[in-house]
């Protein structure tokens, strides 16, 4: 499939070391996504951190957002910051990104870590999507906070949250939806990256958040049996595992790098 070559993200690098892009989910940011991680990424790492289209500070595409061209950006802006072979990072969308970048720039990639994943979507998944991009062309941001706090975090973390301080948090989820929400969104809808996995010949760790109400646990495990070798974990968290499980995610990924001297 031809593409419109994307423009470049706009990305932050810290750290030093071997190079670790990270590719973020939709309806979010590089910093919503990953800022909890990237202190302890960085102390042994070249972090790579840019953000989608129409996400933190990079523009909206001029034309569609497609997976080969968000996967060849991810690649763009890790070279860029002289990063030339890396272990990528995925979470949601960023897993679909990651494989797709592994299968186009196989030389480059080392190892994967995909979050919350899939390689495509489900009917549950296809069903959230829509009504997400519904919500957003309404213009009804407060509709679409309170399901993405439904979708994004487990029933009992949500549940466990003292009532008073549940408007304020849908208030912050309406005001934070990036312009490119429905874009991304629309991208997760339409990806397919199942053909791409038996070729991943990289160290990979898979892992599933198994309270998420967004994207099924059966997708990781999937994931993690169509690619040839890959480690599987799984953490007692809804899909905004940086909210609910950051220190057991960031437990994980770190030792998974530190055993593959990654």
């Amino acid at each position: 499939m031809t593409h419109t070559p994307l423009p470049p993200l706009r990305t932050t690098v810290r750290g030093a070391g071997p190079g670790l892009p990270l590719a973020h989910g939709a309806g979010g940011s590089v910093a919503a996504h990953f800022a909890a991680l990237m202190p302890a990424l960085a102390e042994q790492h070249t972090v790579v951190a840019p953000d989608y289209p129409g996400s933190g500070g990079t523009p909206l595409p001029a034309g569609p957002l497609t997976l080969d061209g968000l996967a060849d950006a991810l690649v763009a802006a890790a070279t860029g910051a002289g990063v030339e072979s890396f272990t990528l990072v995925g979470y949601s969308l960023g897993t679909l990104v990651s494989v797709r970048a592994a299968a186009r720039h196989p030389g480059r990639v080392r190892g994967l870590v995909l979050t919350a994943g899939m390689a495509g979507p489900d009917n549950r998944m296809l069903a959230s999507l829509e009504l997400w991009r519904t919500l957003l062309g309404a213009g009804d941001r407060k509709a679409f906070a309170r399901f993405s706090a439904l979708s994004s975090f487990s029933t009992d973390f949500f549940n466990a949250l003292p009532q008073e301080q549940v408007p304020a948090l849908l208030h912050l989820l309406a005001s934070a939806v990036p312009e490119g929400t429905a874009d991304q969104a629309g991208l997760v809808a339409t990806a397919d990256t199942t053909a791409d996995l038996p070729g991943i010949a990289v160290p990979t760790l898979v892992v599933a958040t198994t309270r998420d109400n967004l994207v099924s646990p059966a997708n990781s495990r999937l994931l993690a049996d169509r690619i040839p070798g890959a480690e599987y974990a799984e953490i007692a968290a809804g899909h905004a595992v940086m909210v609910e499980r950051q220190e057991e995610w960031q437990k994980l990924l770190l030792e998974f790098l530190a055993r593959h001297g990654l």
